[in-house]
This record gives structure tokens, C-alpha cells and sequence, in this order.
């Protein structure tokens, strides 16, 4: 079998604008960069036409990639380039810039094994492509007679103008966009920290919520936004100011181009997206809205089945699909640190591995979700793990769909449609159900003889106990009277209290309990820390209430404390192992109380007694 017929020139004719459809040439060398990501690498690559080689072209190994198998590139190969575009980089040791190939999307025509050699012989395309206008404009010259008799009219086919920059001179909420008009739209893949003339064109297929903080440094909001090309996806961040101009801005499903972004490594803790980096918006940064272009790409999942879930670490990002089974009630939280009222709710998935897991919302999501039997998509959900159960959540930057139309959702209908629903699912969620489900029932001297607690993020289980001492010193502090702050004040004795945490003075101060309790169940006791809304709910007043009565009478706070001695709750705990001067100790907090539902409990009574007789 011949070789295939190299597109002579071609390299050249690119790199001046001109446009040729799916060119074919030889990859003659490949070297790999180093990448964070194990499924999309990158190769700087030698690519030849048969005349000119250049050895500035770069190409990101897709999952599934024919061209490099095993992540690497195979040299001779002969491909047949269906998606590129080029740009320029800083080249400082050439004294300026220099011309890049950005290849996107290649067909393998030959393998390199079977081609064995180089084709034709090429030579080094000249930096400044000038000098090869000027010979051939000479050569030009010299043959003109010769040309005349065999000359034709050139057609668009030969010589086609450079494409069309983009108009961004618009109307933008950004600063003066007049020197885009110079600079070559860049594809996502090839952006890197050490580029700094640069414009992507990218859709946006998510845009967080705005994040505000506040703590002895000062304070801020923020908010981040992913971006999508044909070639690949990343995070940007806006701080401060930039959330005030850019917010609003940007929208979900349109596409804009983007300039002028600190370009820096991604913390792989906050995203799943498949990028090595990510970009922060500053002062410099310029963003215009790009009309609609039905070749940009909407979201990209690259989903994971739930029964492979069982065997990842805690904190993975991952993508997932599965139909919507169960939904359970809404839930109200009280965040530790801020005393913030938070919404959650805990929805049961399954899928084709016929696996189940329990799904978490927060907030607006979780107040106004009602969509049983609906296919549900979660682009960054976070794995967590309460006491070897797996289960996951949608964090801040994750997204999910309801019903995405993409193959996977087509094919999870099929089969929970026709007999999926009435199959077992192993639930990966059962032993505990996270933070805030139906934990499972263990006794004080079950959790010690089962070691829970030791996992990174703590284990979670109910009990029935019985508060056998409470210790009322420090039972009651001072705490910040700002909204969501509950910072300890410090009591500057002229009527004056100070927050750290605010940096503020004030004349006022609210109450807050945080009370240290020994709790009994049949099998043993444990102290345990309970937290304000808890603590109101056990003592059956609130925290000023009880504030005002320990200012008027020095004994009240000891006779609260001992009139709510033998009372019996329903307790929610939180177990973790902490080591203080090489001393492992189990620490345990209450993260709800509440009445005894004997329902339940005495449920659970009994199945413990049929286990034991059987």
C-alpha cells in the first residue's frame, strides 16, 4: 500500500490565514508536557507537509484519542487535520513573537509504524514568513514569461483571505477592547500561565452564586463562572470589585469573548473540571458578549457509574447521571460557625450499575425540588463519606440538571423504564446517609467497640440517652451581636465589647449556650458538646432569656442545669477521633436534638431483640 499524498505547503498557507479543509500531514516528532490531568495530556508535536516542518504545534490527547494510544504518539503518523486554529506567543529568546498551531481534532490516515519514514523532505519554516513571500514573489518575477502562457485566473480555492478577526469594540462592561481586533481567538486547551496575548471565544455553562466573607483581614465576596470551547473548559474567579461588574454580566448558555485573565494552577479541590488551570478576573480583564455560534459546545459531562463510587476517596469531583427515586423532606441546619439557618434535602439516585446513592441539596435547590422519577445530572459532585457509607452533594460550582438531553439520559430512561425500577439497588449510602439522614442506631459501647470516628471526616449515628449531668460553668458566653456572627466578644469593662473576628466595638452583645453534657444510654455513658439551638430546645428558653435570669440570680444558671438532669431526648451525633499531645480522644457533638419518636425507637428495639434470638 503507497503512502498517502501529503497537503504540499500547507503548514505555510495556515499560518498566513489561509484556509484549507482537512489539510493531511506527518507527525515527525512529539514530546509530552506535563500535566495534572492523566486523560487529556499535551504534546508539543514536529508536524511536516512534505516541504516545511514546524515544531510550535500543540495537541490535547482526548479521552479515548486513536492518535495516542496509551497517551502517546506514535512518530511518522500520518493525520488528516479536521479542527485547528492558530495564535501567537511571546517568544522572548526569538525577539518577539511566534506563530502556533493549535490542533483540536485529528483522523489518524496512516500509523507511524506502518509509514516507517519521514515523507518528502522538509525543511524549517522561517520564523518570519516574509522571507519565503520574497522568494517566491522573486521566482515569480523571473518565470513570468512562462507563467503568462499557462496561466489561469486564481479562484477562492487557492488563496482564501485570512478569517475574520472579531468586532469587540462594542459595548462591554469592561475597559477599551479596541486592541482585540489584532489578536487571534485562542482555543481553551492551549491557554497556560506563561501567555499573557491571548483571546478565547467560550459559552458559559455555569455561573455560581456570590460568596461574601468576612474575618480580621477585611472583607470580600466573590464568585466563579465555568467556560467551554470546542477544544476544552475552565474556571474563572472574580473577586471584590469584579463581582460588581461582571455578575450580572454574565450569563449561563451565552457565549463571550474573553481577555486579559491571570491564567494560574487549578485547585483540583474546588473543581472536576478537566483543566491543569484556571483563570482570575482583575482590573485589567476585558469580557464582550459574542452572538450565538451553533458550532460552540453546551455542557461536556464525562459521568461516573455509582457502583465504581464505593471505591473513591473522599472530596473526588466527579460527574454522574441516575433517576431520581427517592425524595426525602426538607431540613433546617444551623451552621456552627456562622449560626446561619441552612436548607438541605436528601434525594435517593440509581442508575444501570444498579447501585443507589443519596444525593444532597442545599438551599433554593433543595427548597424547590419535587421531581421523582426525573433523570438527574450533577456536573462536580463532591463524594463524601459518614462511616464507610458513600454518599454526594452538590457544592458551591456544581450544577445539576433535570432530564439533560444527552445520550446518557436517553438510555438511563430506557432502562429504568422497562424493569430498572423494580430492580435492587445496593444502597452505597445505607450505614449512615450523611450528616443529615437517617443515621444508624448504635448504642455508647457500640461506637467505641466499632471504632467509629476514625474516618477523615467523622461518623454520624442516633441514639436514645438520657442527660445525666450538665456542667454549668461556662455554660453561657458574650458572643458578637452582628447577624451570623456568633465570635466571642471581649469585654473591654467601659460598657464597650470588642469582636475580633468583625473588628468591630459595640454596646451591645447577644447570649449564646454551648453546653458540655454527660449523656446515658443502657450500655454506658459519653460527655458530649451541644450547641445553641439545642440547648434552648433542652432547657425550654432562650439563650437571653436564660442571660437575663443568670444576671438577676447567681444560682439560676446552677438550677437550669439541674432541673434538666434525667431528661430524655433523641440524639444525632457527630463522632471523630482527635489527637491532643500524641492523647487520641473521641470527640462527640450533638448536631440535632429532639423528642423521642418511640415509633422508631422502639422499631428499633425490637429488630435488635429478634437479632439477638434467632
Amino acid at each position: 500500500m503507497s503512502d498517502p499524498q501529503l497537503t504540499t505547503g500547507a503548514i505555510y498557507k495556515i499560518l498566513r490565514g489561509v484556509v484549507l479543509e482537512d489539510p493531511i500531514l506527518q507527525i515527525i516528532g512529539s514530546k509530552r508536557i506535563d500535566s495534572q490531568s492523566a486523560e487529556k495530556s499535551r504534546h508539543r508535536i514536529l508536524l511536516s507537509d512534505g516541504k516545511y516542518k514546524v515544531s510550535y504545534a500543540m495537541y490535547t490527547v482526548q479521552p479515548n484519542d486513536t492518535l495516542a494510544i496509551g497517551g502517546e504518539i506514535a512518530e511518522n503518523t500520518v493525520i488528516k487535520m479536521k479542527k485547528f486554529i492558530t495564535s501567537t506567543i511571546a517568544a522572548p529568546n526569538k525577539g518577539g513573537e511566534k506563530n502556533v498551531l493549535i490542533i483540536l481534532d485529528v483522523e489518524v490516515v496512516k500509523d507511524g509504524k506502518q509509514v516507517g519514514r519521514i515523507l518528502g523532505s522538509p525543511e524549517a519554516l522561517p520564523s518570519d514568513l516574509s522571507t519565503i513571500e520574497n522568494k517566491e514573489n522573486n521566482s515569480s518575477s523571473n518565470s513570468a514569461s512562462s507563467l503568462q502562457s499557462n496561466s489561469r485566473t486564481p479562484t477562492s480555492n487557492d488563496y482564501e483571505p485570512a478569517p475574520k478577526r472579531p468586532n469587540l469594540s462594542g459595548p462591554a462592561p469592561s475597559a477599551d477592547t479596541s486592541s482585540f481586533s489584532a489578536e487571534l481567538i485562542m482555543p481553551i486547551s492551549s491557554l497556560s500561565p506563561y501567555q499573557n496575548k491571548w483571546v478565547i471565544k467560550a459559552r458559559v455553562t455555569n455561573k455560581g452564586p456570590i460568596r461574601k466573607w468576612s474575618n480580621s483581614k477585611g472583607e470580600g465576596q466573590l464568585f466563579s463562572f465555568d467556560l467551554l470551547d470546542q477544544s476544552g473548559e475552565i474556571r474563572a474567579t472574580g473577586f471584590r470589585d469584579m463581582v460588581d461588574k461582571y455578575y450580572e454580566f454574565l450569563q449561563v448558555d451565552k457565549i463571550y469573548y474573553i481577555s486579559k485573565c491571570q491564567i494560574k494552577m487549578a485547585n483540583k479541590k474546588f473543581s472536576s473540571l478537566k483543566n491543569d488551570y484556571e483563570m482570575t478576573l482583575g482590573a485589567e480583564s476585558v469580557i464582550q458578549e459574542c452572538a450565538e455560534d451553533g458550532d460552540m459546545p453546551t455542557v461536556q459531562y464525562s459521568f461516573t457509574t455509582f457502583d465504581k463510587i464505593a471505591a473513591m476517596e473522599a472530596n473526588t469531583m466527579i460527574d454522574v447521571i441516575g433517576v431520581c427515586k427517592q425524595i426525602g423532606d426538607v431540613q433546617t441546619l444551623t451552621a456552627r460557625s456562622t449560626g446561619k439557618e441552612l436548607k438541605k434535602r436528601d434525594i435517593v439516585l440509581v442508575d444501570q450499575s444498579k447501585s443507589a446513592i443519596t444525593l444532597t441539596l442545599w438551599g433554593n435547590d433543595a427548597e424547590t425540588f419535587d421531581s421523582s422519577n426525573d433523570i438527574v445530572a450533577v456536573k462536580g459532585a463532591r463524594i463524601t463519606e459518614f462511616g464507610g457509607g458513600k454518599s454526594i452533594s452538590v457544592p458551591n460550582g456544581g450544577t445539576f440538571k433535570l432530564n439533560p438531553d444527552v445520550k446518557e439520559a436517553f438510555a438511563l430512561r430506557g432502562w429504568y423504564d422497562n424493569g430498572g425500577n423494580r430492580e435492587e439497588a445496593a444502597n452505597l449510602s445505607a450505614r449512615t446517609g450523611g450528616g443529615g439522614g437517617a443515621a444508624s442506631w448504635f448504642s455508647f459501647k457500640q461506637v467505641q467497640n466499632e471504632g467509629l470516628g476514625a474516618t477523615e471526616r467523622g461518623d454520624y449515628y442516633q441514639n436514645v440517652a438520657t442527660i445525666l449531668m450538665i456542667r454549668s460553668e461556662n455554660l453561657m458566653y458574650e458572643a458578637c451581636a452582628n447577624e451570623g456572627c456568633n465570635k466571642k466578644v471581649v469585654n473591654l469593662e467601659n460598657g464597650r465589647y470588642r469582636c475580633e473576628k468583625c473588628n468591630i466595638e459595640s454596646t451591645e452583645f447577644k447570649y449564646r449556650l454551648i453546653g458540655n453534657m454527660n449523656l446515658g444510654d443502657w450500655s454506658g455513658n459519653q460527655w458530649s458538646t451541644i450547641f445553641n439551638p439545642d440547648c434552648e430546645f433542652i432547657f425550654g428558653k432562650t439563650a437571653q432569656e436564660i442571660g437575663d435570669g443568670a444576671r438577676n440570680d447567681p444560682s439560676f444558671m446552677q438550677n437550669l442545669a439541674s432541673d434538666a438532669n434525667f431528661k430524655q431526648f433523641q440524639f444525632k451525633f457527630r463522632v471523630k477521633t482527635e489527637t491532643y499531645n500524641d492523647d487520641s480522644r473521641l470527640q462527640t457533638v450533638a448536631v440535632k436534638v429532639e423528642p423521642v419518636n418511640y415509633r422508631t425507637y422502639n422499631a428499633q428495639l425490637l429488630s435488635q431483640i429478634q437479632a439477638m434470638t434467632a
